[in-house]
């Protein structure tokens, strides 16, 4: 029972978050949620027979903010498929290039940070693509952020769970 993940649903039917099952449990018996799909096995008391929650939906609606992907190395890289902006060449051995060097005003953004190869970088040096006669193969953005994306591991497993988690796509299941 431990080990077991219940989906877990705004009011709206919105998923929330992922929590252990006997949270879910904890939070069906206080009132706070309802069970939306039980799994097949149960648990048992003295007194009752208890459906395990696979998907369950909390009472009273909750505000949470959009998430936002943090600006960090690795989410440039990803953000550009580990590919570098200048040359294209596909490679794990990447820098971080300002678009507009910071020494020029150029700020640590999304949309001034991008993937460079350590030659392209070299080559570019302290001055812009235009003065170094480069080009970049996409102009920096910050990434797409899918509300979804915590939910996507389970989904696999998961049958009952994809119709609460709109997009889910069983053909992506290649990208591992």
């Amino acid at each position: 029972m431990t080990g077991q993940a219940v989906l877990v649903l705004n009011q709206n039917y919105e998923p929330l978050s992922v929590c252990p099952v006997r949270r879910a449990i904890v939070l069906v018996l206080r009132g706070k949620a309802e069970i939306v799909e039980a799994s097949r096995e149960v648990i048992r008391s003295a007194s009752r027979v208890f459906p395990l929650p696979s998907v369950i939906r909390l009472v009273n609606f909750i505000r949470r903010p959009r998430p936002k992907v943090r600006l960090t190395r690795r989410e440039v890289f990803e953000r550009d498929g580990w590919q570098c902006q200048y040359c294209g060449k596909v490679t794990r051995d990447l820098t971080l290039d300002h678009v507009v060097p910071r020494h020029r005003g150029g700020e640590h953004t999304w949309e001034n940070l991008v993937s460079a190869c350590r030659a392209c970088n070299h080559r570019k040096a302290g001055r812009t693509p235009e003065e170094a006669r480069m080009r970049l193969l996409r102009e920096p953005a910050p990434p797409k952020v899918s509300l979804y994306h915590a939910f996507l591991p389970y989904l696999v497993g998961r049958h009952e769970w994809r119709k609460f988690v709109p997009g889910f796509e069983p053909a992506t299941s290649a990208a591992g």
